[in-house]
């Protein structure tokens, strides 16, 4: 049997009689990464916003390691082990990349807002910010403002501070949204790196990045699983293909 670290039984998300996500049954499996497709409007922000406990379901369960987290606080699940990373670029910006780090350390700690503690005090998680830097290949931007680095440092940085939580399961909203094509193939490539030993669920439109990284495709279409398997099983499957491009004469691995 299949270890699954993540799942979701029937979960929907109605809104004013609108349903956004509909019994949506979702099976991640430990040590992958796992992406969530589907054109616009497929539901895949509404559906992510369950998981990570930001919206809360009209109906269904959410499971972690087995256990109901359907009701469990964002912050509760944080602790338990589910980082999310979010779409827009969460960085302080006039922090230098180190500080940043830092921070996401201190939130591991329980001590984010002791902002009484002495330097000495901060400096001591400094060799394993740095480690995480270097997991990112940004240690040589460890003195550099935030606000100065290129965007998709930016994200590398934000991957960087999700992994001083020590994540179990990293989630990843647009991971390569808004990127040229060079930092999109450096993201890609770090996402690649750090998935070693942990598992990652991410929201992503571009299909080369889907393609190129990913065990398991699951689609959505309005707001109900279309399909799901390998980035070759979905690509050629015909109700895929059609959803995207609203004809099954286009293979989806064109649009890219």
């Amino acid at each position: 049997m299949n270890d699954i670290i993540l799942e979701t039984k029937s979960l929907s998300k109605e809104f004013k009689g609108f349903t956004a996500v509909n019994n949506v049954n979702l099976q991640v499996e430990r040590g992958h990464i796992h992406a969530l497709i589907g054109p616009n409007g497929a539901g895949k922000t509404t559906c992510f916003n369950l998981l990570t406990k930001f919206l809360v379901p009209t109906s269904g369960q959410i499971l972690f390691n087995g256990h109901d987290i359907t009701s469990t606080a964002p912050a509760q699940i944080s602790r338990m082990g589910i980082i999310r990373s979010f779409q827009i670029s969460a960085v302080f910006p006039h922090l230098t990349t180190l500080e940043n780090v830092r921070i996401g350390l201190q939130r591991k700690l329980n001590t984010s807002f002791h902002f009484w503690k002495s330097a000495n005090t901060l400096s001591a998680l400094n060799e394993r910010a740095m480690a995480l830097l270097a997991e990112v290949d940004l240690e040589k931007f460890a003195d550099t403002l935030a606000v100065d680095l290129p965007y998709g440092r930016k994200r590398a940085l934000e991957i960087a501070t999700t992994l001083g939580m020590d994540p179990e399961l990293m989630l990843l909203d647009e991971p390569t949204q808004g990127m040229g094509h060079e930092d999109v193939g450096r993201v890609t490539a770090l996402i690649k790196k750090v998935s070693a030993g942990r598992t990652i669920l991410m929201v992503e439109h571009n299909m080369n990045v889907v393609s190129g990284i990913c065990d398991k495709i699951s689609v959505l279409q309005r707001g109900a699983m279309l399909a799901e398997g390998s980035y070759d099983e979905v690509s050629k499957n015909p109700l895929v293909v059609e959803a995207y491009m609203g004809t099954t004469d286009v293979a989806l691995a064109g649009e890219h």
